[in-house]
């Protein structure tokens, strides 16, 4: 095989890959953030609190953990609004949907680096007008 042919294929192998590897068009939107409802999401599904929507659109983000390695009991979900604990999952039912600007989801890992341990399932934030 000859040199111009090796080169021709590499240049030819590069374009493919630059091409597989082209971003999204500029005017493109970005994908949604999974691990935050915004007012627009809960006033367009019309939920009266934070426990229905979050049920409806983000199941997942209830879901207990396994067991707690030195209680044996599993983690569950700690509620927190406007930075303050709330408590559990029930307490969510009594955050109101119209008083609500975002609710966002913090991993175990997360919660745990910024409110410390017993927070392995993780957190929902709820950030309301003040």
């Amino acid at each position: 095989m000859s040199i111009r042919s090796v080169l021709f294929r590499s240049a030819l192998l590069g374009a493919a890959v630059a091409a597989c590897s082209a971003r999204a068009p500029s005017g493109s939107l970005p994908a949604p953030d999974r691990e935050i409802l915004t007012q627009a999401d809960l006033v367009e599904h019309g939920f009266a609190n934070a426990l229905e929507a979050i049920q409806a659109l983000r199941p997942i983000w209830l879901q207990t953990r396994g067991p707690n390695t030195l209680l044996g009991t599993p983690t569950e979900v700690v509620v927190y609004l406007n930075d303050t604990k709330l408590g559990g999952v029930s307490t969510l039912d009594q955050v109101t949907t119209p008083a609500i600007v975002t609710i966002r989801h913090l991993n175990g890992r997360e919660a745990t680096a910024r409110w410390g341990l017993d927070h392995g399932a993780g957190a929902i934030v709820i950030s309301t007008f003040h």
